[in-house]
Formats: C-alpha cells, structure tokens, sequence
C-alpha cells in the first residue's frame, strides 16, 4: 500500500474551536490549543481510500491544500473511492463539501462515504457544542453515496476494518487497513499524536478521556506485536510511527 499525508498544515485551536494558522508572531498561543490537521490517503490495490477530510483549508491561490496535494501527486479528485469519517467534529468533515458559487457538491464525487449513523445522532443532540459545524453536517448528510454505519464493528472490504471504540466522543470509530501483510491503524482523536503513547493521561477535551487513555494503551501492545504503523492526525511533526 502506499500512503499520503494530506497535512493541511498546523493551527491552534482557540476554545471555541476556532482554527488559526500557526505562523510565527501571529498568533497568540495561550489562546488555544497547538495541532496539525492532517487526512491520509491510502492507495491499495482495490481502493482510493480517504481517512477523514480535514478542515478544507485553502491556499493562498484559493485552492483546498488538500486537492493541491493530491494533483501534486498525479491524483484526481475523482479517482478517491472511500471516504472513511472517524467522526464529525469540523476538523475531520469540511474538506469533505466543495463550496460552489451555486451551491455545494462532494468534493470527492466518486467515493463511498461511510459515516458512524450514531455520531450524527449524538450531534444532533449537542448543538451548542463549537466542535461541531452543523452547516457542514446539513450539507454533509445530503451527499450522495453515503454509506450508513450501525455495526459496532465490522469489515468493509477484506482490506479494510472498523470499530466503533468511543472515547473522544462517544461514537467515534477507527481502522485498519491491511494489504500484503503490512497494516496501517488509524486512532484518529483517540490516538492524534505521538506524545499521547509517552504521557498515560486521561484528556478532559476527550467524552471518555480514560477510555481514550486505556485504548491507547491496548493499541500499542498492538502495534508493537503486530508491526502496525499509527497514523497521526494531529501530530506537529510526524505523520505516524511505524512499530
């Protein structure tokens, strides 16, 4: 398999989960919390596959970084068949919607997008919650080709597993992606940086932050048995560590 960091760049994060650039001088750093926002592209045999689409941030010519980075790569946006949602904060969906002087479309209009039913549902429920951006979720539920997920686990192909752990919220869903005896694990915010395997700490920006804390634990055991590589969504400096 071959895999693409998608980083969009790093941002802080104010509490209100506003995302600035981070740039020397510019910002305020007590203001917010400091991470990367980074999606990965992983190429298999079968499949285009997208593990979450980030913030849609653009350039300075106006183009989402992320597409940017794609066509750098000889890759087209239509040639993505999956699109995998660990969950539905703003920072892991709006790449997902290409906004159009009339209107909206999939930014990625061949691909399958499967989303955990029960996350939509729980954030329906917490509409005063800033980590969601519900004009993103409204367009993003009208898309087509949605795959809807109910299962607490499952496989989606023979290449590509799920489960439903919780954690940073409570639905939020990872997986593996396994081909030719190597496996790529995706923890998403469960798993977002390297120094979370250093530092056994339950997060109070996490639902269940000592759920989270004893996956990560678990996962590691893991990794370390299996030769997993861990993908890191929200690491400053790396895009995963391989076991």
């Amino acid at each position: 398999m071959k895999i693409i960091p998608l980083k969009e760049g790093n941002f802080v994060a104010s509490p209100t989960k506003d995302f600035s650039l981070l740039t020397t001088g510019k910002i305020d750093l007590a203001q917010g919390i400091k991470m990367a926002v980074q999606p990965f592209l992983i190429i298999t045999k079968n499949d285009y596959i997208l593990l979450d689409t980030g913030l849609g941030w653009k350039n300075q010519t106006g183009k989402m970084v992320i597409l940017d980075i794609l066509e750098k790569e000889n890759i087209s946006r239509h040639q993505i068949t999956k699109v995998l949602l660990s969950h539905l904060h703003k920072d892991h969906i709006e790449g997902a919607i290409l906004h159009l002087e009339t209107g909206f479309e999939a930014t990625f209009p061949n691909a399958d997008l499967y989303i955990q039913k029960r996350e939509l549902e729980y954030a329906r429920e917490n509409t005063g919650n800033p980590s969601f951006d519900f004009d993103t979720l409204d367009k993003l539920v009208q898309l087509p080709n949605i795959v809807w997920m109910t299962d607490d686990k499952g496989s989606i192909t023979s290449e590509i597993s799920y489960q439903v752990v919780g954690g940073h919220t409570p639905f939020m869903q990872v997986f593996w992606i396994t081909e030719d005896g190597q496996t790529a694990f995706y923890g998403a915010d469960d798993l977002p940086q390297e120094a979370y395997l250093h530092y056994h700490l339950a997060y109070k920006s996490d639902f269940d932050g000592r759920k989270a804390m004893e996956l990560r634990q678990d996962w590691q055991k893991q990794a370390e048995e299996k030769h997993w590589n861990i993908l890191l969504y929200h690491d400053l400096d790396k895009t995963s560590i391989q076991f």
